[in-house]
């Protein structure tokens, strides 16, 4: 009797072990969605974080967390001008203003160092030890060098086998850290006044465009790219023309890249919120996002 109750025990063991080993096998992959930006910030990130929420929910393809910009970033004050031909008021005036400006801009400076700590604090999500719980990493609009505990260790995260995408500006991203852009495959150099473009399908089989037409047309800021070489990166959109002056030559819009064994995904698209709006887009991005991810089996080769 002893052994029918601990024969049954075991079973119903091993069974829970098993539906809980199956619940953990169908959490979908997380991904690390980065907006913190230390140079320009776009208006379209509020929408370009409700998009990809409804998008990992929608798909059930990966799940997010978000590592955001700390609130109420202070502004520094402005210094107060004297005008021409002052009057000996205008002068004592101003001597008074610029007083309280002294004040105000300490204030500021102490205000913002606490804000940066708060910046700083919100990273801490891409340390070594914190990456290690996530399946891949989503620069959306980030602008500037971001203060990561370890900017090395995000690229041997990706090169160890997981996923890097980035949206619009996150070419405008880490200027001053040389591996990331030789990793990214180019960065932004200007853009001029926001225009319709056609741009070329340049892989109708991968994901990230394989619902677009052979030209899709569409109204953007469009990026001229530096550090770019054709060869290093596996072409999805690209202009034949430059987009403003119309200048014939290879202007890349979005490309795929190998990073040791994990995958890139990269469009220079985004700037707009009502490009983000756009199904045509979510598609191009959800595309790009589940083939870095490895949920395609959809194979690419570029050089080194």
């Amino acid at each position: 009797m002893h052994l029918t109750f601990y024969s049954r025990l075991a079973v119903i063991t091993v069974l829970f072990a098993s539906i809980t080993l199956s619940a953990v096998a169908a959490q979908p992959p997380k991904l690390l969605l980065v907006t913190v930006t230390t140079g320009f910030r776009h208006s379209s990130i509020p929408t370009a974080e409700k998009v990809l929420a409804q998008l990992a929910k929608d798909s059930g393809s990966f799940s997010l967390e978000l590592v955001q910009q700390p609130p109420n970033e202070p502004q520094p004050p402005r210094e107060p001008k004297l005008g021409k031909n002052p009057t000996d008021e205008d002068k004592s005036k101003h001597e008074s203003a610029l007083a309280a400006h002294a004040t105000a801009k300490k204030e500021y400076q102490a205000r913002d160092a606490e804000w940066r700590k708060a910046q700083v604090e919100a990273l801490k999500k891409l340390a070594p030890s914190s990456l290690k719980a996530y399946d891949g990493v989503i620069f959306a609009n980030t602008t500037g060098d971001l203060p990561l505990p370890d900017n090395n260790a995000l690229l041997e995260f990706v090169r160890s086998g997981k996923a890097f995408v980035g949206m619009h500006s996150a070419s405008d991203t880490f200027h001053g850290f040389r591996p990331f852009v030789e990793a990214l495959g180019g960065e932004f150099l200007t853009h001029g006044p926001q225009v319709t473009v056609d741009c070329m399908n340049q892989d109708p089989n991968h994901p990230a465009c394989q619902h677009l037409p052979a030209i899709w047309t569409l109204h953007d800021e469009i990026y001229i790219m530096k550090s770019f070489q054709r060869s290093r990166v596996h072409g999805l959109l690209g202009l034949d023309k430059h987009p403003n002056d119309k200048t014939p030559g290879d202007y890349p819009v979005a490309w795929a890249r190998n990073v040791g064994r994990g995958r890139l995904f990269y469009t220079s698209l985004g700037h707009r919120e009502d490009v983000w709006e756009n199904p045509v887009y979510q598609k191009h991005i959800l595309g790009g996002i589940q083939w870095a991810l490895g949920q395609s089996k959809r194979e690419i080769s570029h050089a080194p």
